[in-house]
């Protein structure tokens, strides 16, 4: 069956088959090929050319087999660190710093970040570079975010620590390039995302997040990891509330 989609993309490109080729460094009969369906390209030649089409590989070339998504999924896993705690803050810092668009935070509090001087400054120094960040975190008085803390053994204090964190960063809140939301959701993994990088900090019931495993993730294109914990990272910011920073006591 033909590949309609590569068909369309390079014409849409604008490309001649021979351009395509040349480009390749493939024969005219292979991009041929590729377009009739009747040969897949090799995984290298297949990101190359949705490169040049600026296109998606899984776009271009739908694929259902479990161990090439595995492969992919393997690719974009740059490290697994058992416990969070064993990682200093050097890590978020340097996911932080080396954004050049977007930093997006989902959490609950956060708290113990916002304690550290040397994220405060990066933080404030990206979004007024140019820099947006987005920040979603718990309804302090929400059901979901009181049940974190009776799961944790440590009641009340995550509410305690919403408030805390906000006071931190309480010269961020209202800048502009920095948008606040307040969710109540079901919090199942935190989230810290720099442009293509993301750390994501996989919670486990009865267990203090500092105490459950991070990821490091790096998107990689086709693949799927990091492209489904921004999906889940976008529908928590499409449901959640504007921050009301007249409320707040800093």
């Amino acid at each position: 069956m033909a590949n309609e989609r590569l068909r369309a993309a390079i014409l849409s490109a604008g490309f001649a088959i021979d351009t395509v080729a040349d480009e390749l460094e493939v024969d005219r009969k292979t991009v041929e090929r590729w377009i009739a369906g009747r040969r897949v390209p090799y995984k290298k030649h297949r990101y190359a050319l949705a490169s040049l089409l600026d296109s998606d590989p899984a776009y271009l070339w739908p694929t259902d087999s479990p161990s090439e998504a595995s492969e992919l999924a393997m690719a974009e896993l740059l490290a697994i660190y058992p416990i969070r705690s064993t990682v200093g803050n050097d890590m978020w810092l340097r996911l932080f710093d080396d954004a050049d668009e977007q930093i997006d935070i989902l959490v609950y509090a956060g708290f113990w970040l916002s304690e550290d001087p040397a994220v405060r400054r990066l933080l404030l120094s990206k979004i007024k570079s140019g820099v947006r960040l987005r920040y979603l975190l718990g309804v302090p008085d929400n059901a979901e975010v009181h049940q974190r803390g009776i799961d944790e053994g440590i009641g009340a204090a995550i509410s305690a620590k919403i408030a805390n964190m906000l006071h931190n960063y309480r010269d961020l809140v209202s800048l502009p390039g920095a948008e606040f939301r307040v969710h109540g959701t079901v919090l199942y993994n935190s989230i810290y995302r720099g442009d293509d990088d993301m750390l994501v900090n996989i919670h486990l019931y009865g267990a203090p997040a500092h105490m459950a495993p991070l990821l490091h993730l790096h998107r990689v294109p086709g693949a799927e990891l990091f492209t489904g914990y921004l999906e889940s990272f976008e529908r928590v910011w499409t449901g959640a509330s504007p921050l009301d920073v007249t409320t707040l006591v800093v």
